[in-house]
């Protein structure tokens, strides 16, 4: 019980931080105006894209739907979310140590294994916040705009078209994938906390880790290629295979187990750290 009261704490001091609703509030501008772009010009983006296939196929209905529409949004603004994810969870314990309200948690009758669950589960429910409202606005709203349609997406292999019928469960499995990969942000943020007595260290700390992975991930280096696989920002786009067919079961599978790995690296280092730390001065 104690464990719950402390994450309804944790999960007040999130709302009542202004940065908290940066994430919603950018994430809801860059969505209105991508809608608002591919409302009003989105067909000629669209057909220079098909352009190279018109000769060979012909396109019958609306290629510019609501699926196509969530689909671009998904892809544009995904990899900037980590950044919104970070702001607020890399506050959640660095923060207190700055303002020095980590001493008066000392003195309530919660462990400091409890205490840092609950700020990692809170951490997490607000991650699941910002993807739930990015597909609100991408999955519902784009449907509403512009109607429902076959998905048509293009990948390294060429040309996927997806049935109407065959789409909505592929994007819940997609934005739950989306979700494991951003919790990921989450807990490296909140474990770097724990090393910080500053707000801004850990934030920034988390945005250049993922910067130096990528920089590694798409790098054609040969001595990379043994770490490669192993970088979690290697399978942050792992929710992409969700619009493959047939799907690639065994390669999502192998990105939530090296996330899930990941998770409780940074957990395990978190808690090390935390039950270290000196909160009394």
């Amino acid at each position: 019980m104690i464990f719950l009261y402390s994450t309804y704490n944790e999960l007040i001091k999130i709302a009542l931080k202004p940065r908290s609703y940066l994430g919603l509030a950018a994430i809801t501008g860059l969505v209105g105006i991508i809608l608002f772009a591919l409302k009003a010009d989105g067909m000629s983006m669209i057909s220079f894209v098909t352009a190279s296939f018109e000769q060979t196929l012909r396109f019958e209905g609306e290629v510019l739907n609501g699926n196509l529409v969530a689909f671009i949004i998904l892809q544009m603004l995904i990899v900037h979310i980590p950044l919104l994810v970070a702001l607020v969870t890399g506050d959640l314990i660095s923060g207190e140590a700055a303002m020095g309200t980590l001493r008066m948690l000392a003195t309530k009758p919660i462990s400091r294994r409890q205490l840092l669950g609950s700020k990692f589960l809170a951490g997490g429910i607000y991650t699941l916040l910002i993807v739930i409202w990015l597909g609100v606005l991408a999955v519902v709203v784009g449907r509403w705009l512009f109607g429902p349609g076959d998905l048509m997406v293009l990948n390294s292999d060429g040309l996927v078209i997806l049935q109407e019928n065959d789409v909505l469960w592929r994007y819940a499995g997609a934005f739950c994938v989306a979700f494991f990969a951003l919790l990921t942000i989450s807990n490296l943020s909140i474990c770097l906390s724990c090393f910080s007595d500053n707000s801004i260290g850990p934030i920034v700390s988390t945005m250049a880790i993922i910067l130096l992975f990528t920089i590694i991930g798409t790098l054609d280096v040969p001595v990379f290629d043994p770490i490669r696989p192993y970088l979690f920002t290697t399978h942050m786009a792992s929710w992409r295979s969700f619009f493959e067919d047939p799907l690639p079961w065994e390669s999502i599978r192998n990105s939530l187990v090296i996330l899930t790995l990941h998770h409780v690296l940074f957990v395990t280092v978190a808690l090390f750290a935390f039950n270290r730390k000196d909160i009394t001065v």
